[in-house]
């Protein structure tokens, strides 16, 4: 019995299963991830460290945006729509007495697209506009988007050149402005710095005098010009002042053909001490006629024609 005993105890007795453990081994894991998602993986780590490395960085600033304006009465009204002034609502009286203007106004804003038409009571439209004369017709124009000062510099780069900007230093007429800007335009400039107090800003007249180029050529605000254009010049740029009384001639700036800035200031007073004393040059154009001064936009665009003459 013993003997009988031993020969069952050596026989193999039931087993306890595995649970399904060896065949959910044999099973496939799905697809194999992307190698930036695979711990270790050389590019994973890379991607880590530039992940690192974006979050280090500031935010990019941007020179803020102007308030919202009305352009009031019917010939303002055709002429800012005309000239493709932005424009997000145009207002009309109800009840009015239509004419040529008011029938183009209303053409050019539904061919344009994108423009809000909107029926308001006269009382609505002498509250809008504090009571000047608006004639039935009333546009507004969005707040203006300024670029940071920095962004006029690196775009010059990421395009392989060298920057071209100019600077306004106390020019309070948007019309300037807006001249300014399409003489930018006009020579291959990357765009234009104007302080974010006592200067004129992107105004419905200035779009206007821009003649569109506005929309194409990027304008900058600083809270600090001086502060700007020391940046400027750690960045590598050289920074010319125009001025009556200048060291130089400008036909005789070098400079001009490399990386610059051009700093103009307003008609009556020339450039502020502490912008002047930031110049690397101060620049003057000569005028055998004898005036005193040209206007920020005829001194810009003379500057900026020698500029490109250089660097074609």
């Amino acid at each position: 019995m013993a003997a009988n005993n031993r020969r069952m105890s050596g026989k193999k007795g039931a087993q306890v299963g595995s649970g399904g453990k060896r065949r959910r081994g044999l099973e496939g894991k799905g697809p194999t991830p992307p190698a930036e998602m695979r711990k270790g993986h050389a590019k994973q780590r890379a991607a880590q460290a530039k992940a690192r490395r974006v979050q280090g960085r500031p935010q990019r600033r941007t020179g803020g945006k102007s308030s919202s304006e009305l352009v009031v009465g019917r010939n303002p009204v055709v002429e800012a729509l005309r000239e493709g002034v932005p424009a997000s609502t145009l207002y009309v009286q109800q009840f009015i007495d239509s004419d040529e203007r008011v029938r183009e106004a209303l053409q050019l804003a539904a061919e344009r697209g994108g423009i809000n038409l909107m029926e308001a009571p006269r009382p609505e439209l002498d509250r809008m506009t504090n009571g000047l004369n608006h004639q039935g017709l009333v546009l507004q124009v969005p707040p203006y988007e300024y670029a940071h000062p920095e962004d006029l510099v690196e775009a010059a780069f990421d395009e392989g050149e060298d920057p071209l900007i100019v600077a306004l230093d106390g020019v309070t007429d948007p019309r300037n402005l807006g001249a300014v800007v399409r003489s930018v335009s006009a020579f291959g400039g990357h765009g234009v710095v104007v302080p974010e107090r006592r200067a004129a800003g992107m105004t419905a007249g200035a779009w206007k005098t821009s003649a569109g180029t506005a929309a194409r050529t990027p304008v900058a605000r600083a809270t600090n010009l001086t502060r700007a254009l020391e940046a400027y010049k750690k960045a590598g740029i050289t920074v010319v002042g125009l001025a009556a009384d200048g060291e130089a001639e400008l036909g005789d700036l070098d400079a001009l053909q490399g990386p610059v800035a051009i700093v103009v200031g307003s008609e009556g007073k020339g450039l502020s001490r502490l912008v002047g004393e930031t110049c690397d040059y101060r620049v003057r154009i000569p005028m055998p006629g004898g005036a005193e001064s040209l206007n920020a936009g005829v001194a810009a665009g003379i500057v900026l024609y020698e500029a490109a003459r250089r660097r074609a």
